[in-house]
């Protein structure tokens, strides 16, 4: 009867955000231990729906679930937030004896004081668990891992999909691998690393060079080799060991060093490939506005919650409200809580005069002007329905969405990326009555409208997520690995 422990801490940090990210942020997504861990995510897309399921056919398992956390991407954890859910785990571990461990983390955590926290975990737990214990974990594709992880580790596994799909199926692999393990079967792990960093724009599951390096994964993936995974890399985490790598598990450590070594070559041998450029938001605007009927969508991936922007940057929204383009337009969104309460004391209805964008920080540009009325409110709680953590709950705290003739903004009290259909529907929006969708995202909007769209186009607007990686001031991440 194997005793297990379960952990999570799935957290991106975006070493250039203008703020930490506290420990309310998790504790506002994401912060659960015991059953209700398992119950809350029971049935979804998640990891630790996976868990559940797996759990669930295999009664003679005893689970322990220590503490799981989440939050949005954004500024590097606060110490303060990583050390309390550290030593949680940690109390956890030493409480009982195990025979295994497993970790959901997501590869590009840093925190206030630590460019590589989740090699710092595993380290940590580790030390305390011992050798004979199994320890595996699953990744985000994005993360920024060390050749050093593997030494620590029985077996893991990495997100297959951008827009990530495929969270459970991630989590079942390392599972699988966990289960192998202890029944006695030694899994052999390798990790090769690129001395370079990439944007992400190119790296999409559906096409273009990584879908690529993908097909060469999964078809070698039979005996010796059991899982032939990759990563992408978080380019703004400022990590020492940033940019892509592979990581292959085999039943013998020959066959899973080869084939990672041959991964990253794959992935070389295509780097210009990944080189992107994007059109001004006038010129982006544009294109957007002249593009064939239907649903268009003019994306912001320099403020994407996603990829630690902090959804509050006013270049765009700017840009919209000196074009008034003539087509019913729709702006999601700012993360803007004094905005909501605002929204709220006037009510649906009411007039709403306030300047918009730049509350966080002016580096990225002074407010906006804004005058219109409340057009909705909303209490901002829904379940995903689309593809990427389908079923999960949402709770973006009260909302207000605005009008000023035909373009609408959503402000909401959360940062919670509006990537899901049901985000609309909350707010009563027909997207089929809107021509232009302007959002703060990038690629995993795509999971839900790349087949809604007539036409996406991203744009270089100023941001955390910047497209300029020279102009960033990085401490850790080797100069001539920059290559954006």
């Amino acid at each position: 009867m194997p005793q297990i422990a379960a952990a999570r801490l799935w957290f991106e940090g975006n070493s250039f955000a203008p703020e930490p990210t506290p420990l309310s942020a998790f504790q506002g997504r994401e912060w659960l231990s015991g059953s209700e861990a398992l119950s809350r995510y029971a049935g979804t897309a998640t990891e630790l729906g996976a868990l559940a399921a797996f759990v669930a056919e295999r009664p003679d398992w005893q689970l322990a679930m220590l503490r799981c956390a989440a939050a949005q991407p954004g500024g590097p954890m606060s110490d303060l937030a990583f050390e309390a859910w550290m030593s949680e785990v940690e109390e956890g571990l030493a409480r009982s004896e195990w025979d295994g461990v497993y970790l959901s983390l997501h590869g590009a955590c840093v925190t206030e004081s630590d460019p590589e926290a989740d090699l710092t975990i595993i380290r940590r737990v580790r030390a305390l668990i011992g050798p004979r214990v199994k320890l595996v974990a699953s990744f985000d594709f994005h993360g920024n891992v060390s050749p050093q992880m593997v030494a620590l580790l029985d077996g893991a596994s990495v997100y297959r999909t951008y827009p990530h799909v495929d969270m459970a199926e991630t989590a079942l692999r390392a599972l699988r691998l966990l289960e192998r393990a202890l029944q006695g079967q030694p899994n052999h792990g390798a990790l090769m690393k690129l001395p370079f960093v990439l944007h992400s724009f190119h790296m999409r599951d559906a096409e273009g060079p990584m879908a690529e390096v993908w097909a060469e994964a999964r078809a070698a993936e039979h005996a010796p080799i059991l899982d032939a995974s990759l990563f992408g890399g978080f380019a703004w985490g400022d990590s020492p060991h940033a940019g892509p790598s592979a990581m292959v598990w085999a039943e013998e450590h020959g066959a899973a060093r080869a084939l990672a070594k041959r991964l990253v070559a794959e992935i070389e041998a295509r780097r210009a490939r990944f080189a992107v450029t994007l059109p001004s938001p006038a010129a982006a605007l544009a294109t957007a506005l002249a593009a064939p009927p239907g649903l268009v969508a003019l994306l912001d991936p320099a403020d994407n919650p996603l990829s630690g922007g902090v959804a509050d940057t006013p270049g765009l929204l700017r840009v919209l409200m000196q074009a008034r383009p003539e087509v019913e337009t729709l702006f999601c969104f700012l993360h803007d809580p004094d905005g909501v309460a605002a929204a709220r004391a006037a009510g649906v209805g009411g007039a709403f005069t306030r300047d918009l964008g730049g509350r966080t920080t002016p580096q990225f540009g002074p407010p906006v002007p804004f005058s219109g009325v409340v057009e909705a409110l909303t209490h901002g709680r829904f379940l995903n329905t689309g593809p990427m953590e389908h079923g999960a709950p949402v709770d973006l705290g009260p909302t207000a969405m605005l009008r000023a003739g035909k373009l609408r903004v959503i402000l909401t009290s959360r940062k919670e990326a509006a990537v899901d259909p049901a985000f609309f529907a909350l707010h009563g929006v027909d997207l089929g009555g809107v021509r232009l969708l302007v959002n703060k995202a990038k690629n995993h909007f795509r999971a839900a409208f790349a087949q809604r769209c007539s036409a996406i186009v991203e744009c270089d607007v100023p941001g955390p997520a910047a497209l300029d990686l020279a102009a960033l001031p990085f401490r850790h991440v080797p100069a001539g690995w920059r290559s954006g």
